[in-house]
Parts: structure tokens; C-alpha cells; sequence
């Protein structure tokens, strides 16, 4: 995931400024978003680099870098831009990348208790 170079603080710098610049790509794409297209694009291009390797950086408290892109992504859609950010959550039905992290690791547990891993 990281070279050895790298802090994850770092890495994870990195790895948010990949995600922009998908936004931007998206951005230049389409001139006007609509809720379900971001959705669709969103989900599919970019939270996917945001969420990797989730197990490992979540401990050092970074989520903040990637939370931002998230938070900035969402203001792409015209009707909802002007919201706060979890107004814009709720709009696109889209959690927080902190309450999906806390999410899997409940799934995780659960599964390890299921099966007795």
C-alpha cells in the first residue's frame, strides 16, 4: 500500500488528491450533475480509492483528509450546493466515509463472532 518512504499521512495526501482529480475529470465531463448521475459516478470512481486499505490507515486518524473530498465532491451537484454538508449527505443518501469505516468493522466483528474466526 505505502513504500517505505512514506508516512500515512502522507499516502493518504496522496491518495486524496487522486480521488480530486477523478472529481475534476468528472467535473469537466459533465456540466451539470444530477443527484442520481453523482451518485452513479461518485460510487463507482471515486470512493473506491477513498475506501481502500481502510483497515490499516483508519487507526491513524486521517480520515479527515479523505472526508474533505468527499465533502467537496458533494458540492459538484448544482441543486444542492448550497446545503451544509450532511444536508448534502442526506440529499445523495450518502453516509459519512467515518460511519462506513465504523460500519465494516461492525460487519467484520460480526462475522468473526458468526463464524468463530
Amino acid at each position: 500500500m505505502t513504500d517505505s518512504g512514506r508516512t500515512f499521512v502522507e499516502h493518504m495526501h496522496m491518495v486524496s488528491k487522486k480521488a480530486n482529480g477523478i472529481m475534476a475529470v468528472i467535473r469537466r465531463t459533465f456540466t451539470c450533475l444530477e443527484i442520481k448521475f453523482f451518485n452513479l459516478l461518485y460510487k463507482a470512481l471515486v470512493r473506491p480509492h477513498l475506501e481502500y486499505g481502510v483497515k490499516t490507515w483508519f487507526p491513524y486518524k486521517v480520515i479527515e483528509i479523505i472526508e474533505s473530498v468527499q465533502k467537496t465532491a458533494t458540492k459538484q451537484v448544482k441543486l444542492i450546493r448550497h446545503l451544509n454538508y450532511s444536508e448534502r449527505l442526506r440529499h445523495l443518501n450518502l453516509p459519512t466515509l467515518r460511519y462506513r469505516q465504523h460500519r465494516g468493522n461492525l460487519i467484520e466483528v460480526f462475522n468473526k463472532i458468526l463464524h468463530n474466526i
